[in-house]
Formats: structure tokens, sequence, C-alpha cells
């Protein structure tokens, strides 16, 4: 039968990590698993900031701009 045993521990340095626990007896196997906590905020920006961000991205600032770009257009056709 296997037994977990749960420890938060700070790595130290050089990547080490160090654990102590009575749970842990010596000449016993053990697998050893360690996650991350990533508590920084993630450096990725999503799509859509990285679009907005390039010049020229937007033509038109407002929805007045659309419907006069869209009226000036119609009325062309008609000529």
């Amino acid at each position: 039968m296997a037994t977990e045993v749960r420890v938060e521990t700070i790595v130290l340095p050089g990547g080490k990590i160090e654990i102590s626990t009575p749970e842990l007896t010596p000449g016993k196997r053990a697998t050893v698993v360690v996650m991350i906590e990533d508590n920084e905020p993630d450096d990725q920006r999503h799509v859509i900031d990285i679009l907005s961000a390039l010049p020229g991205h937007q033509i038109f600032h407002s929805a007045e701009e659309v419907d006069t770009y869209m009226l000036k257009e119609r009325d062309s056709w008609e000529g």
C-alpha cells in the first residue's frame, strides 16, 4: 500500500528541495513529484491586446466614422 505525503517547501539555492517528515522511513523507495506554484502574472498577452497595439490596427475610431464611410461607399455605387 502506498502512503502519500504532501509537504510544502521553498526551493533552495541551486534548485534544491529539502523534505524532512516522520513518514519518510530510511531505506524505503519513494517517488517525488514537484509542482511549482506560479504566483507570477502570466507574461503572455491575449491576441486581441497584441493586435490592438499594432500601428494602423483600427481604421475607424467611432461608429459615426463607420456610418459616414458606408454612406460614401453606397453613394459611389450609384454614380
